[in-house]
């Protein structure tokens, strides 16, 4: 995938999922990058040595994510005017302006966060994980032991602490909780069973190749980076699970996802529920294949009283006619029976409990 693909494609992924700014802004990357010549050259020059990086490494939203945490830290001079973000109102001539601006006179401090992964940590998609805690807490009965790979800050391993509303108006978890994630849940699904009843996590864990400390000033800045800058109920949940974090601290290894699985065991008197949301892309397919083999071994382990769970938001198609979709999948061992898919949202609301 060249540059101009790279950056055409995500702008029009993030227009639809609810971003006309970055369509707008990551377009005019890829017009400019198409122009070629005086046209291209700054970002061409800040881009220089990525012209290979595949599809699924996310360059765009790297380049947005380091521009917008240029923004939030006031070293961005005009442009901070037009990020909603930080109080600016979004303008389109006015923002590219400022943009190519910021691109031309400060090349190396743009370029500084294009090797790491986007870390959005993102929240809303703990109304998808915890709808498949659900079920399994259901299914099982047993306390849960909570363990996530690819957890960034591990904001999501804490979602047992947050509130979601249902499609009738209910609040599920804690409705005092600082996160709250309205129409969070629809359709016939666990929330609704008569012997529903909500996860006890008895332990949790995170791990991942870039740990953040959302402890500190730079964690949480990174973190808001990642946040797309006109989608205020994002950084509104964001917010809230950082001041939550604060008060209940998790622990997330350095790790990566295959030594994280590899080590896990199973616990008498448990279910042990692994879980992830949208890092599978970033994983090479030997190491995916491994960590599949892993959950396979562990599932055959596994007994009704230390039970085992994989609960996944991820995208993907199920046939090859299929359009890609976000799918959260819960599987169970030892009785669970075939994967369950369920539709849901890239960042989360609403899961939708519509299986076929």
């Amino acid at each position: 995938m060249n540059l101009e693909t790279a950056f055409r494609s995500q702008a029009e992924a993030c227009a639809h999922l609810g971003s006309p700014m970055y369509g707008v802004l990551l377009t005019r990357v890829a017009d400019a990058l198409a122009a070629g010549g005086d046209a291209a050259e700054p970002f061409a020059r800040v881009l220089a040595g990525h012209e290979d990086d595949p599809g699924p490494s996310a360059l765009a939203l790297r380049f947005a994510g380091s521009v917008h945490r240029l923004v939030l830290e006031r070293r961005a001079g005009a442009l901070a005017a037009y990020y909603p973000s930080v109080g600016g109102t979004f303008e389109p001539d006015g923002a590219w302006t400022a943009l190519r601006g910021l691109v031309e006179a400060e090349p190396d401090a743009v370029r500084e966060w294009l090797d790491r992964p986007p870390q959005t940590n993102e929240v809303g998609r703990s109304a998808a994980l915890v709808a498949g805690l659900l079920e399994v807490t259901r299914a099982t009965g047993l306390p849960v032991r909570l363990v996530e790979i690819g957890s960034s800050g591990g904001l999501n391993l804490l979602a047992d602490r947050f509130c979601f509303v249902d499609d009738r108006g209910r609040a599920h978890g804690d409705p005092a909780s600082p996160v709250r994630l309205d129409d969070a849940w629809a359709g016939p699904g666990p929330w609704r069973a008569a012997d529903v009843r909500w996860p006890h996590v008895v332990e949790r864990t995170g791990s991942d190749l870039m740990p953040i400390d959302v402890a500190t000033t730079a964690g949480r800045l990174a973190l808001t980076a990642y946040v797309w800058p006109d989608i205020g109920a994002r950084h509104e949940r964001l917010r809230g699970a950082l001041r939550l974090a604060a008060q209940h601290p998790v622990e997330v290894r350095r790790a990566g996802a295959l030594e994280t699985v590899e080590r896990l065991e199973l616990v008498e008197g448990t279910v042990t529920v692994l879980w992830h949301s949208v890092m599978w892309q970033y994983l090479d397919r030997a190491e995916q294949d491994a960590v599949r083999d892993r959950l396979e071994r562990l599932g055959a382990q596994a007994t009704t009283t230390a039970g085992f769970a994989h609960v996944a938001l991820e995208p993907g198609r199920r046939t090859s006619e299929e359009d890609r979709r976000f799918w959260l999948s819960v599987r169970r061992w030892p009785d669970g029976g075939d994967e369950l898919h369920v539709g849901a949202g890239p960042h989360g609301p609403p899961i939708v409990w519509l299986t076929d």
